[in-house]
Order: C-alpha cells, then structure tokens, then sequence
C-alpha cells in the first residue's frame, strides 16, 4: 500500500498505454479505489514520431540487447513528456512496451524502467504487471478483465457484455455483471482472440507507407480472398481453450497468405480475418453477450464492423454507446489496476490468464528509494 493512503479512500490514479500498434502513448486518469470506478478524469495522447517508431519496430522480438535499450530509452522519454502534463496524482499505472510474449516459454519483455520513470515524475509508479501472472502459470495477458467488470458495473449492465479490444493483436472478455466481483466464480472469461491491426498496419507500412488502412477506404476496395482466409483459420490457435495469448508477431504466415493479392484484396483478407478469429472466439464465451462493446483502433474501421456485426449474433457497437472512451480504455485500465496492485487487490485469475490462482501483479516503485 502506498504509504498515507487509507485502503478504502479512491486514489487520482494515472495510467499509461503504449500498444503493439506502436501509434504513441495514451494517458488517463481514473478516481478509483480498486474495485469501483468513481469518475474518469483528464486523458492526452502523444504519437511517437517515425524515428521513434521505427526504433521500436526494430526491437519487436528482442528480450534484450542494444535494440531493447534503444527501445525503453524512447519508451521511458515519452512517457515522462506525457505524464508530466499532469498534476495532483497519487500514483502512476506503467505498463511499458511488450517487445515479446512467450508465456509457454522464456516469458513476456516489457521495457521501460518504471523505478526511473518514478524519479522523473515524483509520484509512485506501478509497473511490472505481467511477470507474477507468468511466474505462476498464467498467460500474463489480457490484463485489463478486471477493469472491465468494474467498467460494465459502472455504465450499469444488467446482463453479461463482452468486451473486445481490437489493437495490435484482439481480445475478448465476457463479463457477466451480475456477480458481485470480478474474482468471483463465473465473473469473467478472457482471451486474446487473434491478430487485429498489426499484420495490416505492416502490410500497408511495407507496401504503401501508410501507417494503418484509414476508415477502412483500402480494404472496402478489395474482395476477401475465401481460400487464404480457410487457410488462415486452420491455425491450432483457434481451436486451443481459453484463457490463451498471443504476441504481436504470432502469425507471420498471413503475409505469406496475401502476398500475391492487390493491396486492396490484400487489405480485405485480413480486415476479414480478423473478424473471422473473433467470430472464431466467441464460442468460447459461457452464455451468448447481450452485446459486444468494441475499443481500440479498429472500432474506426467501418468495414472491419461491419464484416463483425455479420458474424456475430448480438449489436456490435463502439464502447461510446455506453460512454466508454475507446481510445483510452487501456490507459485507464492500468490507473485502476495499479491502485489493485497498491492495495494489495489481485489483478488476474484463473479465467483471465489461467494462473493457478489470484494474482495480483506489478511492482511499486517510490521516487527516492
């Protein structure tokens, strides 16, 4: 616990987000105090530049070496720029830049020194969320679950939602309300669904320079070729049980599927696969969601909706039908998992990360310790 607070008084937290999209950081503040949200605060965002993007391009895959130091240098200086544009903070929620995620194997590599950050800002900082999730079996991702139980608690759900975040990669949490917490029994079921904006962020990087398929005006150009999305389907991912997690780089193989496709052909096979491993999902979620609630990039991607809304048996709307920012639904997730963390509330559980049991994550770091 942070030292001087009491455990039950709600906490201006601060959390940051950068995503495998790479786009830039997103910071928000949430007043919470660990289990419900009392009101959402100010929210920036700040885009790397293309130095830096490509910087941290370069050190995708790298658990460590001089690509992962140039990475958390830029990393660590972002967020400090960001972050001090706010004032009368409690606490800092870092999660840093995932350059790899190998929860069967070596583990998960986020960069970024949250001790160091905790100097240069003069508030406490969070950070470290997925290693203790890993340590004890979990996938170590998604984390932001249990933020989302307290969000569907919050806009007043009455029956289980589903909530799926399309970023770089996609995930999906079924979050049945009307259990009393999110470490309850039957409370939540989370998963990464798949590959979302990322392998087509690289396509039209690599072919056109564009930085990702604006309005979604390449691919509604372009026809879905059937036999390179079959073939995509056919990875053992899909038919693996949840809770499951992929890393940004986990199907290279969809390059090699499109490669011979115009780009707007291109564009609409994987737009159409990423649909497709969410439709793929959702079998898994206990009992159908009155409604999927989608946040992240690819909300702003009509034909990306649209293509779900046909697969999927329930609405399929923007999460600001229910007053949700979109755009800083992570950065908000992580204020209110460090104040979890601070407070010694777990922030992981068996059906979120398939940890053996509750976890609550990350690493409290002071300024001047």
């Amino acid at each position: 616990m942070i030292k001087g607070q009491k455990a039950s008084a709600p906490m201006c937290a601060l959390g940051a987000m950068s995503g495998t999209s790479l786009d830039g950081v997103d910071a928000a503040v949430v007043l919470t105090d660990g289990v419900s949200i009392e009101r959402f605060g100010r929210a920036e965002y700040l885009a790397y530049s293309a130095e830096e993007q490509a910087v941290l391009a370069t050190a995708l895959g790298h658990w460590s070496g001089p690509e992962a130091e140039a990475a958390a240098a830029v990393i660590e200086a972002a967020h400090a720029t960001i972050l001090k544009q706010f004032e009368d903070v409690e606490l800092v929620g870092f999660h840093g830049q995932t350059l790899a995620h190998e929860p069967r194997g070596r583990g998960t590599c986020q960069v970024g020194d949250g001790q160091a950050l905790a100097e240069a800002l003069g508030v406490p900082v969070v950070w470290d969320f997925r290693t203790a999730d890993v340590q004890l079996g979990g996938e170590g991702a998604p984390l932001a679950p249990f933020f989302h139980f307290a969000c569907a608690k919050w806009f007043g759900a009455e029956e289980p939602v589903a909530f799926l975040n399309l970023g770089g990669v996609g995930n999906l949490t079924w979050v049945d309300p009307r259990k009393s917490a999110a470490e309850e029994d039957g409370a939540l079921l989370a998963f990464d669904t798949g590959p979302a904006n990322a392998p087509l962020n690289d396509l039209l990087r690599a072919r056109r320079g564009l930085a990702f398929d604006k309005g979604g005006e390449i691919a509604a150009k372009g026809t879905v070729a059937t036999g390179a999305l079959e073939l995509f389907l056919q990875e053992a991912y899909f038919s693996r049980m949840p809770p499951k997690s992929l890393d940004r780089n986990d199907f290279p193989e969809m390059m090699e599927l499109v490669s011979e496709l115009s780009d707007e052909d291109a564009a609409a096979t994987m737009t159409a696969m990423c649909a497709a491993s969410v439709a793929q999902g959702m079998v898994h979620c206990p009992t159908p969601p009155s409604r999927v609630l989608v946040t992240g990039g690819g909300r702003h991607n009509p034909v990306l909706m649209e293509m779900l809304q046909v697969s999927l048996d329930c609405p399929v709307v923007p999460v600001e039908e229910v007053g949700l920012d979109g755009d800083m639904l992570e950065a908000q997730a992580f204020a209110y998992l460090a104040v979890r963390v601070a407070r010694g509330l777990p922030t992981s559980c068996p059906s979120t990360t398939g940890v053996m049991a509750l976890v609550g994550g990350g690493t409290v770091s002071e300024p001047g310790r």
